[in-house]
């Protein structure tokens, strides 16, 4: 193999932190993360390349400019998609601070007043506070079942988001249009049933499997969608409940701003959350 003797090579970029991921590995195979000694994961920069795809919304919105700036920024992240949703948001908060640094500017609207305000918050704190998650996979249910998850994929969470977004654009198409109401409400009732059965399918790809209190265990997908097309209804609520609260497991949590005198003299209350989202209007400097 011919070496690189390009003079300009001591300027190429250079790892700037490593991570460990909140899953610690456990979910992937080794053609998905490269497992490294120290299970740490060192964390480039991003190129000029990379910026140029993330400011890209057709590519934002598919998450295949996502995956590309994973791949380039750690190697060791072989295939982005598989990436559980644990890990999601530490990569991520990795990204930015190798590329940006270690606080990021948010912008929020004040309850109440809806004034606008920016906070800076910092980055490494939020990725020590993800660290010290214990990520739980298996939660009871009241009737003594017990659900060993299966954690959702940056390709099934993003195939959600745009399927979604396909049946909300179709609804306020559908209801700007000039269909007579019949064509209307059989518009309206496919795009339920593509939403109901994609609820579905995440509801069921969420679930590895299920232990009776008798101690048999079920992991056939098929059983699984049948159970849960037959159960009860508050049972499968409550199901939700915990799959959706356990989902939260290795995500940035709302940071929590204290009022000003005057904000709380016009009503505002003295500390109100604000959700850390990235995107395009905060993830570049």
């Amino acid at each position: 193999m011919t070496e690189n003797t390009n003079p300009l090579k001591r300027y190429y970029r250079q790892p700037q932190i490593s991570i460990q991921l909140p899953s610690k590995g456990k979910y992937y195979p080794a053609d998905v993360l490269q497992q490294t000694t120290t299970s740490e994961h060192q964390v480039l920069p991003m190129t000029a390349m990379d910026e140029l795809a993330f400011r890209t919304p057709d590519s934002m919105m598919s998450g295949q400019a996502t995956v590309d700036v994973i791949k380039s920024c750690i190697p060791t992240i072989l295939d982005p998609w598989q990436l559980v949703n644990y890990d999601i948001d530490t990569v991520l908060i990795a990204i930015r601070i190798a590329s940006y640094g270690e606080t990021m500017d948010i912008t929020s609207g004040v309850p109440v007043t809806g004034e606008t305000v920016t906070h800076a918050v910092n980055l490494p704190q939020m990725l020590d506070q993800l660290r010290r998650d214990q990520i739980t996979d298996q939660c009871t249910l009241q009737g003594g079942l017990t659900v060993q998850v299966s954690p959702l994929t940056y390709k099934q969470i993003t195939d959600s988001q745009l399927k979604t977004f396909e049946q909300q654009r179709i609804y306020a198409q559908v209801s700007q249009s000039e269909m007579t109401a019949e064509e209307k409400t059989k518009r309206f009732t496919d795009s339920f049933h593509v939403l109901s059965k994609l609820n579905m399918d995440l509801l069921v790809g969420n679930i590895a499997k299920i232990t009776l209190p008798s101690g048999e265990a079920v992991s056939d997908r098929a059983q699984i969608k049948e159970f849960i097309q037959n159960a009860d209804a508050k049972l499968i609520k409550e199901l939700e409940n915990k799959l959706a609260e356990l989902r939260q497991q290795g995500s940035i949590k709302p940071i929590k701003i204290k009022a000003t005198e005057e904000q709380i003299k016009a009503g505002v209350p003295a500390t109100y959350e604000v959700p850390i989202t990235f995107d395009n209007a905060n993830f570049f400097v």
